[in-house]
Protein backbone atom coordinates (compact mmCIF):
# COMPACT_ATOMS: atom_id res chain seq x y z
CA UNK A 1 0.00 0.00 0.00
CA UNK A 2 0.73 3.59 -0.69
CA UNK A 3 2.19 5.99 1.92
CA UNK A 4 0.70 8.96 2.71
CA UNK A 5 3.58 10.82 1.59
CA UNK A 6 3.04 8.93 -1.24
CA UNK A 7 -0.06 9.59 -2.25
CA UNK A 8 0.29 13.27 -1.66
CA UNK A 9 3.19 13.18 -3.95
CA UNK A 10 1.01 11.41 -6.86
CA UNK A 11 -2.32 13.88 -6.23
CA UNK A 12 0.53 16.61 -6.71
CA UNK A 13 1.85 15.23 -9.93
CA UNK A 14 -1.29 14.94 -11.64
CA UNK A 15 -2.53 18.26 -10.64
CA UNK A 16 0.90 19.62 -12.07
CA UNK A 17 -0.08 17.58 -15.37
CA UNK A 18 -4.07 19.32 -15.60
CA UNK A 19 -2.42 22.82 -14.97
CA UNK A 20 0.07 22.60 -17.70
CA UNK A 21 -3.01 20.92 -20.55
CA UNK A 22 -4.76 23.05 -19.12
CA UNK A 23 -2.36 26.06 -19.99
CA UNK A 24 -1.67 24.11 -23.46
CA UNK A 25 -5.20 24.07 -24.52
CA UNK A 26 -5.36 27.85 -23.40
CA UNK A 27 -2.53 28.90 -25.27
CA UNK A 28 -3.32 26.81 -28.57
CA UNK A 29 -6.67 28.61 -29.13
CA UNK A 30 -4.82 31.82 -30.16
CA UNK A 31 -2.64 30.38 -31.86
CA UNK A 32 -5.72 28.36 -33.63
CA UNK A 33 -7.96 31.40 -34.19
CA UNK A 34 -4.76 33.27 -36.12
CA UNK A 35 -4.58 30.43 -38.57
CA UNK A 36 -8.23 30.44 -39.54
CA UNK A 37 -8.47 33.91 -39.99
CA UNK A 38 -6.46 37.54 -40.55
CA UNK A 39 -7.05 41.33 -41.56
CA UNK A 40 -6.39 40.80 -45.21
CA UNK A 41 -8.94 37.32 -45.40
CA UNK A 42 -11.58 39.22 -43.34
CA UNK A 43 -11.66 42.03 -45.65
CA UNK A 44 -12.34 39.75 -48.76
CA UNK A 45 -14.76 37.94 -46.97
CA UNK A 46 -16.36 40.84 -45.92
CA UNK A 47 -16.55 43.31 -49.62
CA UNK A 48 -17.41 39.36 -51.35
CA UNK A 49 -15.02 39.68 -54.15
CA UNK A 50 -11.15 39.14 -54.19
CA UNK A 51 -8.91 41.46 -56.57
CA UNK A 52 -6.65 39.80 -58.71
CA UNK A 53 -3.41 42.24 -60.74
CA UNK A 54 -2.26 40.77 -63.45
CA UNK A 55 -0.64 41.47 -67.01
CA UNK A 56 -2.73 39.31 -69.01
CA UNK A 57 -0.28 39.34 -72.24
CA UNK A 58 1.49 36.44 -71.74
CA UNK A 59 0.06 33.04 -73.16
CA UNK A 60 -0.59 30.42 -72.19
CA UNK A 61 -0.30 31.91 -68.31
CA UNK A 62 -2.77 34.87 -69.03
CA UNK A 63 -4.16 36.24 -72.39
CA UNK A 64 -6.97 37.56 -73.73
CA UNK A 65 -9.52 35.57 -75.96
CA UNK A 66 -12.56 36.31 -78.23
CA UNK A 67 -15.41 33.27 -76.72
CA UNK A 68 -18.37 33.44 -78.40
CA UNK A 69 -18.29 37.17 -79.44
CA UNK A 70 -17.03 38.09 -75.52
CA UNK A 71 -13.59 39.07 -74.53
CA UNK A 72 -12.02 36.67 -71.99
CA UNK A 73 -9.40 36.45 -69.78
CA UNK A 74 -8.11 33.15 -69.82
CA UNK A 75 -5.00 30.93 -69.19
CA UNK A 76 -4.33 28.64 -66.35
CA UNK A 77 -3.09 31.24 -64.44
CA UNK A 78 -6.13 32.77 -64.04
CA UNK A 79 -7.81 29.16 -63.33
CA UNK A 80 -5.98 28.65 -60.19
CA UNK A 81 -6.89 32.34 -59.51
CA UNK A 82 -10.28 31.71 -59.57
CA UNK A 83 -10.09 28.12 -57.63
CA UNK A 84 -8.70 30.05 -55.10
CA UNK A 85 -11.31 32.65 -55.01
CA UNK A 86 -14.22 29.95 -55.39
CA UNK A 87 -12.13 27.97 -52.16
CA UNK A 88 -12.81 30.92 -49.86
CA UNK A 89 -16.18 31.77 -50.82
CA UNK A 90 -15.87 35.09 -52.73
CA UNK A 91 -15.92 36.17 -56.59
CA UNK A 92 -12.97 37.05 -58.75
CA UNK A 93 -12.08 40.91 -60.17
CA UNK A 94 -9.49 41.13 -62.11
CA UNK A 95 -7.23 44.58 -62.31
CA UNK A 96 -4.82 44.23 -65.38
CA UNK A 97 -1.54 46.65 -65.54
CA UNK A 98 2.10 46.09 -66.93
CA UNK A 99 3.82 43.66 -65.30
CA UNK A 100 6.28 46.31 -63.28
CA UNK A 101 2.86 48.01 -61.53
CA UNK A 102 2.16 44.42 -60.61
CA UNK A 103 4.07 44.73 -56.89
CA UNK A 104 3.02 47.77 -56.25
CA UNK A 105 -0.85 47.29 -56.70
CA UNK A 106 -0.42 44.90 -54.43
CA UNK A 107 1.67 46.73 -51.31
CA UNK A 108 -0.81 49.43 -52.07
CA UNK A 109 -3.81 47.71 -51.47
CA UNK A 110 -5.12 47.90 -55.17
CA UNK A 111 -4.99 44.25 -55.39
CA UNK A 112 -5.11 41.28 -52.87
CA UNK A 113 -3.31 38.32 -55.11
CA UNK A 114 -0.90 38.34 -58.03
CA UNK A 115 -0.80 34.72 -60.43
CA UNK A 116 1.42 36.33 -63.46
CA UNK A 117 3.86 33.37 -63.76
CA UNK A 118 6.09 35.32 -61.19
CA UNK A 119 9.13 33.86 -59.54
CA UNK A 120 9.77 34.60 -55.66
CA UNK A 121 12.99 35.90 -55.85
CA UNK A 122 14.73 37.54 -52.69
CA UNK A 123 13.91 40.95 -53.18
CA UNK A 124 10.21 40.42 -54.02
CA UNK A 125 9.90 38.68 -50.59
CA UNK A 126 11.25 41.30 -48.61
CA UNK A 127 8.15 43.45 -50.16
CA UNK A 128 5.29 40.33 -50.23
CA UNK A 129 4.67 36.81 -49.11
CA UNK A 130 4.74 34.00 -51.68
CA UNK A 131 2.36 31.18 -51.55
CA UNK A 132 3.61 27.18 -52.20
CA UNK A 133 5.12 26.36 -55.92
CA UNK A 134 2.54 25.50 -58.41
CA UNK A 135 4.80 25.26 -61.29
CA UNK A 136 8.15 25.31 -62.06
CA UNK A 137 9.91 25.98 -65.83
CA UNK A 138 12.86 26.23 -67.27
CA UNK A 139 13.88 29.11 -69.37
CA UNK A 140 14.25 28.83 -73.01
CA UNK A 141 16.42 31.04 -76.08
CA UNK A 142 13.74 31.80 -79.12
CA UNK A 143 15.88 32.97 -82.10
CA UNK A 144 15.20 33.40 -85.68
CA UNK A 145 15.23 29.79 -87.52
CA UNK A 146 18.05 31.17 -89.74
CA UNK A 147 20.39 31.38 -87.29
CA UNK A 148 19.62 27.98 -85.48
CA UNK A 149 22.95 26.72 -85.99
CA UNK A 150 24.63 29.95 -85.25
CA UNK A 151 23.48 30.15 -81.34
CA UNK A 152 24.25 26.58 -79.93
CA UNK A 153 25.62 27.20 -76.45
CA UNK A 154 25.51 30.59 -74.27
CA UNK A 155 28.97 31.42 -75.74
CA UNK A 156 27.67 32.09 -79.10
CA UNK A 157 25.97 35.02 -78.10
CA UNK A 158 29.08 36.49 -76.81
CA UNK A 159 28.94 40.55 -77.91
CA UNK A 160 25.16 39.58 -79.00
CA UNK A 161 22.13 41.57 -77.77
CA UNK A 162 19.54 39.39 -76.01
CA UNK A 163 16.44 40.17 -75.22
CA UNK A 164 14.35 39.70 -72.00
CA UNK A 165 11.25 40.93 -70.31
CA UNK A 166 12.47 43.52 -67.81
CA UNK A 167 11.94 42.78 -63.40
CA UNK A 168 11.73 39.31 -64.28
CA UNK A 169 13.39 35.98 -63.72
CA UNK A 170 14.75 35.80 -67.27
CA UNK A 171 16.59 38.92 -67.12
CA UNK A 172 18.62 37.56 -64.01
CA UNK A 173 19.42 34.42 -66.21
CA UNK A 174 20.57 35.98 -68.67
CA UNK A 175 22.97 38.22 -66.81
CA UNK A 176 24.18 35.30 -64.54
CA UNK A 177 24.68 32.68 -67.42
CA UNK A 178 24.97 34.76 -71.13
CA UNK A 179 28.58 35.76 -70.18
CA UNK A 180 29.44 38.66 -73.06
CA UNK A 181 25.94 39.27 -73.92
CA UNK A 182 24.78 42.68 -74.05
CA UNK A 183 21.06 42.54 -72.21
CA UNK A 184 18.03 44.38 -73.77
CA UNK A 185 15.14 44.64 -71.07
CA UNK A 186 12.26 45.39 -72.00
CA UNK A 187 8.57 45.80 -70.96
CA UNK A 188 6.64 43.45 -73.15
CA UNK A 189 7.50 40.05 -74.70
CA UNK A 190 5.70 40.76 -77.97
CA UNK A 191 8.19 44.34 -78.22
CA UNK A 192 10.87 41.50 -77.73
CA UNK A 193 9.66 39.01 -80.22
CA UNK A 194 9.29 41.54 -82.43
CA UNK A 195 12.97 43.17 -82.09
CA UNK A 196 13.93 39.41 -82.59
CA UNK A 197 11.97 39.23 -85.94
CA UNK A 198 13.66 42.95 -87.02
CA UNK A 199 16.66 41.78 -86.17
CA UNK A 200 17.42 44.19 -83.53
CA UNK A 201 18.13 41.37 -81.26
CA UNK A 202 19.83 37.75 -81.82
CA UNK A 203 17.66 35.84 -79.02
CA UNK A 204 15.04 36.35 -76.44
CA UNK A 205 15.07 34.79 -73.30
CA UNK A 206 11.61 33.48 -72.13
CA UNK A 207 9.94 30.56 -69.78
CA UNK A 208 9.55 27.34 -71.89
CA UNK A 209 5.89 27.55 -72.12
CA UNK A 210 5.94 30.58 -73.55
CA UNK A 211 9.15 30.41 -76.24
CA UNK A 212 6.59 26.92 -77.29
CA UNK A 213 4.11 29.22 -78.19
CA UNK A 214 5.74 31.70 -80.08
CA UNK A 215 7.57 28.80 -82.26
CA UNK A 216 4.08 27.21 -82.56
CA UNK A 217 2.37 30.16 -83.97
CA UNK A 218 5.30 31.22 -86.41
CA UNK A 219 7.51 29.49 -88.87
CA UNK A 220 10.18 31.85 -88.70
CA UNK A 221 11.02 31.55 -85.07
CA UNK A 222 12.99 28.56 -83.01
CA UNK A 223 14.12 27.27 -80.09
CA UNK A 224 17.67 27.55 -80.07
CA UNK A 225 19.71 24.10 -78.34
CA UNK A 226 21.33 26.82 -75.39
CA UNK A 227 20.94 24.66 -72.06
CA UNK A 228 21.50 26.62 -69.08
CA UNK A 229 23.15 25.19 -65.83
CA UNK A 230 20.50 26.77 -63.20
CA UNK A 231 17.69 28.23 -65.25
CA UNK A 232 14.70 26.24 -63.36
CA UNK A 233 12.43 28.66 -61.35
CA UNK A 234 9.40 28.29 -58.93
CA UNK A 235 5.95 30.27 -60.24
CA UNK A 236 3.81 31.26 -57.00
CA UNK A 237 1.47 33.11 -55.86
CA UNK A 238 1.94 36.53 -54.33
CA UNK A 239 -0.19 37.76 -50.93
CA UNK A 240 0.39 40.88 -48.87
CA UNK A 241 3.11 40.29 -46.17
CA UNK A 242 1.86 39.08 -42.40
CA UNK A 243 -1.50 37.41 -43.71
CA UNK A 244 -1.03 33.75 -43.17
CA UNK A 245 -4.21 32.96 -43.18
CA UNK A 246 -5.21 34.34 -46.59
CA UNK A 247 -1.62 32.21 -47.45
CA UNK A 248 -2.78 29.11 -45.64
CA UNK A 249 -5.69 29.18 -47.72
CA UNK A 250 -4.54 29.57 -51.21
CA UNK A 251 -1.57 26.70 -50.51
CA UNK A 252 -4.53 24.60 -49.66
CA UNK A 253 -5.81 25.13 -53.16
CA UNK A 254 -2.54 24.70 -54.76
CA UNK A 255 -1.96 21.58 -53.14
CA UNK A 256 -5.43 20.23 -53.67
CA UNK A 257 -5.49 20.93 -57.69
CA UNK A 258 -1.99 19.92 -58.41
CA UNK A 259 -2.85 16.61 -56.59
CA UNK A 260 -6.03 15.92 -58.59
CA UNK A 261 -4.23 16.96 -61.56
CA UNK A 262 -7.02 19.83 -62.16
CA UNK A 263 -4.11 21.93 -62.96
CA UNK A 264 -2.44 19.88 -65.64
CA UNK A 265 -6.21 20.33 -66.99
CA UNK A 266 -5.81 23.92 -66.84
CA UNK A 267 -2.60 23.92 -68.91
CA UNK A 268 -3.85 21.68 -71.85
CA UNK A 269 -6.84 23.98 -72.07
CA UNK A 270 -4.75 27.02 -72.27
CA UNK A 271 -2.83 25.50 -74.86
CA UNK A 272 -5.50 24.87 -76.84
CA UNK A 273 -7.04 28.18 -76.38
CA UNK A 274 -3.83 30.07 -77.13
CA UNK A 275 -3.85 28.00 -80.93
CA UNK A 276 -7.13 28.41 -82.08
CA UNK A 277 -7.21 30.14 -85.10
CA UNK A 278 -9.58 33.27 -86.14
CA UNK A 279 -10.27 35.89 -88.44
CA UNK A 280 -7.39 38.45 -87.24
CA UNK A 281 -10.31 41.42 -87.79
CA UNK A 282 -13.41 39.35 -86.24
CA UNK A 283 -11.50 38.26 -83.50
CA UNK A 284 -9.43 41.78 -82.54
CA UNK A 285 -11.88 44.52 -84.32
CA UNK A 286 -13.51 45.17 -81.20
CA UNK A 287 -10.49 45.69 -78.85
CA UNK A 288 -9.21 48.41 -81.43
CA UNK A 289 -12.70 49.95 -81.34
CA UNK A 290 -13.03 49.80 -77.42
CA UNK A 291 -9.64 51.44 -76.75
CA UNK A 292 -10.66 53.98 -79.56
CA UNK A 293 -13.45 54.93 -77.96
CA UNK A 294 -11.56 55.26 -74.16
CA UNK A 295 -9.23 57.05 -75.85
CA UNK A 296 -10.94 59.96 -76.94
CA UNK A 297 -12.95 60.01 -73.98
CA UNK A 298 -10.12 60.26 -71.82
CA UNK A 299 -8.57 62.95 -73.90
CA UNK A 300 -11.79 65.16 -74.11
CA UNK A 301 -12.30 64.75 -69.95
CA UNK A 302 -8.10 65.87 -69.93
CA UNK A 303 -8.81 68.73 -72.70
CA UNK A 304 -12.06 69.95 -70.26
CA UNK A 305 -10.59 69.86 -67.40
CA UNK A 306 -7.43 71.26 -68.25
CA UNK A 307 -8.39 74.43 -70.02
CA UNK A 308 -10.32 74.98 -66.85
CA UNK A 309 -7.77 74.46 -64.51
CA UNK A 310 -5.55 76.19 -67.11
CA UNK A 311 -7.77 79.32 -67.44
CA UNK A 312 -7.63 79.65 -63.28
CA UNK A 313 -4.01 79.53 -63.40
CA UNK A 314 -3.25 81.70 -65.91
CA UNK A 315 -5.37 84.25 -63.86
CA UNK A 316 -3.11 83.44 -60.71
CA UNK A 317 -0.27 83.87 -62.50
CA UNK A 318 -1.29 87.75 -63.44
CA UNK A 319 -2.61 88.12 -59.67
CA UNK A 320 -1.49 91.06 -58.10
CA UNK A 321 -1.19 88.75 -54.83
CA UNK A 322 2.40 87.31 -54.92
CA UNK A 323 1.00 83.94 -52.48
CA UNK A 324 -1.43 83.32 -55.18
CA UNK A 325 0.99 83.80 -58.18
CA UNK A 326 3.36 82.07 -56.07
CA UNK A 327 1.17 78.61 -55.87
CA UNK A 328 0.05 79.30 -59.90
CA UNK A 329 3.81 79.13 -60.92
CA UNK A 330 5.38 76.24 -58.82
CA UNK A 331 2.33 73.93 -60.06
CA UNK A 332 2.99 75.15 -63.33
CA UNK A 333 6.47 74.32 -62.46
CA UNK A 334 6.29 71.04 -61.04
CA UNK A 335 3.76 70.05 -63.85
CA UNK A 336 5.79 70.77 -66.73
CA UNK A 337 9.10 69.70 -65.20
CA UNK A 338 8.00 65.88 -64.00
CA UNK A 339 6.92 62.87 -66.37
CA UNK A 340 3.48 62.28 -67.03
CA UNK A 341 4.40 58.86 -66.50
CA UNK A 342 5.21 59.63 -62.53
CA UNK A 343 2.38 61.61 -62.26
CA UNK A 344 0.04 58.68 -63.20
CA UNK A 345 2.14 56.53 -61.32
CA UNK A 346 1.56 59.25 -58.06
CA UNK A 347 -2.19 59.60 -58.09
CA UNK A 348 -2.86 56.16 -58.63
CA UNK A 349 -1.16 54.52 -55.99
CA UNK A 350 -0.64 57.64 -53.90
CA UNK A 351 -4.83 57.81 -53.13
CA UNK A 352 -4.70 54.39 -52.71
CA UNK A 353 -1.71 55.23 -49.73
CA UNK A 354 -4.44 57.71 -48.81
CA UNK A 355 -6.82 55.46 -48.09
CA UNK A 356 -8.61 56.45 -51.71
CA UNK A 357 -10.04 53.64 -53.26
CA UNK A 358 -9.28 55.57 -57.07
CA UNK A 359 -9.92 53.53 -60.22
CA UNK A 360 -7.78 53.45 -63.06
CA UNK A 361 -9.35 54.94 -65.19
CA UNK A 362 -10.13 58.08 -62.79
CA UNK A 363 -6.77 58.38 -62.17
CA UNK A 364 -5.77 58.31 -65.88
CA UNK A 365 -8.13 61.44 -66.29
CA UNK A 366 -7.14 63.07 -63.26
CA UNK A 367 -3.30 62.77 -64.16
CA UNK A 368 -3.97 64.32 -67.61
CA UNK A 369 -6.37 67.03 -66.39
CA UNK A 370 -3.78 67.73 -63.94
CA UNK A 371 -0.95 67.66 -66.61
CA UNK A 372 -3.20 69.51 -69.54
CA UNK A 373 -3.49 72.74 -66.63
CA UNK A 374 -0.25 73.11 -66.99
CA UNK A 375 0.30 73.61 -69.99
CA UNK A 376 -3.07 75.11 -71.26
CA UNK A 377 -2.17 77.75 -68.84
CA UNK A 378 0.80 79.35 -70.44
CA UNK A 379 -1.32 79.10 -73.87
CA UNK A 380 -4.40 80.76 -72.01
CA UNK A 381 -1.54 83.39 -70.67
CA UNK A 382 0.04 84.33 -73.87
CA UNK A 383 -3.57 84.77 -75.54
CA UNK A 384 -4.35 87.36 -73.00
CA UNK A 385 -0.97 89.32 -73.29
CA UNK A 386 -1.40 89.48 -76.71
CA UNK A 387 -4.53 91.73 -75.99
CA UNK A 388 -3.68 95.36 -76.96
CA UNK A 389 -3.61 97.04 -73.07
CA UNK A 390 -5.98 99.97 -75.07
CA UNK A 391 -8.72 97.20 -74.98
CA UNK A 392 -8.88 96.73 -71.03
CA UNK A 393 -8.39 100.87 -70.71
CA UNK A 394 -11.30 101.35 -73.03
CA UNK A 395 -13.41 99.03 -71.13
CA UNK A 396 -12.93 100.28 -67.92
CA UNK A 397 -13.35 103.74 -69.11
CA UNK A 398 -16.77 102.90 -69.58
CA UNK A 399 -17.21 101.40 -66.21
CA UNK A 400 -16.59 97.57 -66.51
CA UNK A 401 -14.66 96.19 -63.07
CA UNK A 402 -11.90 94.47 -64.03
CA UNK A 403 -13.55 90.86 -64.03
CA UNK A 404 -16.30 92.08 -66.80
CA UNK A 405 -13.27 93.34 -68.38
CA UNK A 406 -11.99 89.94 -68.44
CA UNK A 407 -14.33 87.63 -69.00
CA UNK A 408 -16.46 90.46 -71.55
CA UNK A 409 -13.09 91.75 -73.50
CA UNK A 410 -9.78 90.35 -73.20
CA UNK A 411 -10.77 86.49 -72.62
CA UNK A 412 -12.97 86.59 -76.04
CA UNK A 413 -10.36 88.23 -78.30
CA UNK A 414 -7.80 86.02 -76.98
CA UNK A 415 -9.72 83.04 -77.62
CA UNK A 416 -8.82 83.68 -81.78
CA UNK A 417 -5.27 83.66 -80.52
CA UNK A 418 -5.39 80.69 -78.02
CA UNK A 419 -7.04 78.06 -79.59
CA UNK A 420 -4.89 77.23 -82.35
CA UNK A 421 -2.32 76.34 -79.33
CA UNK A 422 -5.46 74.59 -77.61
CA UNK A 423 -5.71 72.17 -80.37
CA UNK A 424 -2.44 71.34 -80.67
CA UNK A 425 -2.95 70.70 -76.82
CA UNK A 426 -5.43 68.52 -77.52
CA UNK A 427 -3.28 66.63 -80.45
CA UNK A 428 -0.67 66.27 -78.03
CA UNK A 429 -2.99 64.88 -74.82
CA UNK A 430 -4.76 62.44 -78.01
CA UNK A 431 -1.30 60.63 -78.07
CA UNK A 432 -0.09 60.99 -74.62
CA UNK A 433 -3.16 59.41 -73.04
CA UNK A 434 -1.07 55.97 -74.76
CA UNK A 435 1.32 56.29 -71.35
CA UNK A 436 -1.86 55.83 -69.04
CA UNK A 437 -1.74 52.00 -70.49
CA UNK A 438 0.74 51.24 -67.79
CA UNK A 439 -1.88 51.40 -64.73
CA UNK A 440 -4.05 48.94 -66.98
CA UNK A 441 -6.57 51.97 -68.51
CA UNK A 442 -8.13 49.83 -72.00
CA UNK A 443 -7.28 52.83 -74.09
CA UNK A 444 -6.01 52.29 -77.65
CA UNK A 445 -2.18 51.32 -76.57
CA UNK A 446 -3.20 49.06 -73.92
CA UNK A 447 -5.63 46.88 -75.86
CA UNK A 448 -2.64 47.01 -78.66
CA UNK A 449 -0.61 45.24 -76.14
CA UNK A 450 -3.77 42.89 -75.57
CA UNK A 451 -3.80 42.46 -79.32
CA UNK A 452 -0.28 41.03 -79.49
CA UNK A 453 -0.19 38.69 -76.90
CA UNK A 454 -2.97 36.87 -77.77
CA UNK A 455 -2.76 36.98 -81.70
CA UNK A 456 1.36 36.34 -81.40
CA UNK A 457 1.45 39.21 -84.23
CA UNK A 458 4.00 41.80 -82.92
CA UNK A 459 3.94 44.11 -85.67
CA UNK A 460 0.38 43.96 -87.50
CA UNK A 461 -1.40 45.85 -84.06
CA UNK A 462 0.93 48.68 -84.30
CA UNK A 463 0.15 49.18 -87.53
CA UNK A 464 -3.36 49.31 -87.38
CA UNK A 465 -3.05 51.38 -84.34
CA UNK A 466 -0.81 53.90 -85.77
CA UNK A 467 -3.53 54.61 -88.43
CA UNK A 468 -6.28 55.00 -86.08
CA UNK A 469 -4.14 57.75 -84.03
CA UNK A 470 -3.47 59.50 -87.53
CA UNK A 471 -6.98 59.34 -88.75
CA UNK A 472 -8.29 60.67 -84.99
CA UNK A 473 -5.57 63.21 -85.17
CA UNK A 474 -6.37 64.74 -88.82
CA UNK A 475 -9.94 64.95 -88.01
CA UNK A 476 -8.70 66.78 -84.87
CA UNK A 477 -6.86 69.36 -87.41
CA UNK A 478 -9.50 69.73 -89.76
CA UNK A 479 -12.48 70.35 -87.25
CA UNK A 480 -9.95 73.35 -85.59
CA UNK A 481 -9.52 74.66 -89.19
CA UNK A 482 -13.09 74.32 -89.82
CA UNK A 483 -13.72 76.74 -86.14
CA UNK A 484 -10.65 78.92 -86.99
CA UNK A 485 -12.20 80.17 -90.19
CA UNK A 486 -15.83 80.71 -88.61
CA UNK A 487 -13.84 82.92 -86.54
CA UNK A 488 -11.68 84.90 -88.93
CA UNK A 489 -15.13 84.68 -90.66
CA UNK A 490 -17.41 86.57 -87.91
CA UNK A 491 -14.24 88.66 -87.64
CA UNK A 492 -14.93 90.09 -91.21
CA UNK A 493 -18.27 90.65 -90.79
CA UNK A 494 -17.94 92.92 -87.95
CA UNK A 495 -15.19 94.64 -89.56
CA UNK A 496 -17.03 94.99 -92.43
CA UNK A 497 -20.43 96.13 -90.20
CA UNK A 498 -17.85 98.84 -88.58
Amino acid sequence: MKTIKQKIGALLVLGLLLVSSFSGLVNLRPAQAAATTDPTLTAIKKRGYMVLGVSADYPPYEFHKTINGEDKIVGFDIALARQIAKDIGVELHIKEMGFDSLLGSLKTGKADMIVSAMTPTPERKKEVAFSDSYLTVGQSVVVRKDDLDKYKSVMDFKGEKVGVQKQTTQETVAKDELAGAQITSLEKVTDLILNLQQKKVAGVVVEEPVAAAYVQTNSALALSKVKFTNSDYDCAVAVPKDAPAYLASVNQTIRKVKKNGQFTEWRKEANAQMLTKQNFLQGYGSYFLKGTGITIVLTIIGVFFGSLLGTLLALMKRAKNKLVKAIAVVYIQYFRGTPLLVQVFMIYFGTQILHLNVSAFASAAIALALNSGAYVSEVIRSGIEAVAKGQSEAARSLGLSQKQTMRLVVLPQAIKTILPALGNEFISLLKESAIVSVIGVGELMFQTSVVQGSSFKPFLPLVITSLIYFVLTLLLSLLLKYFEKKLHAKDSINQAAD
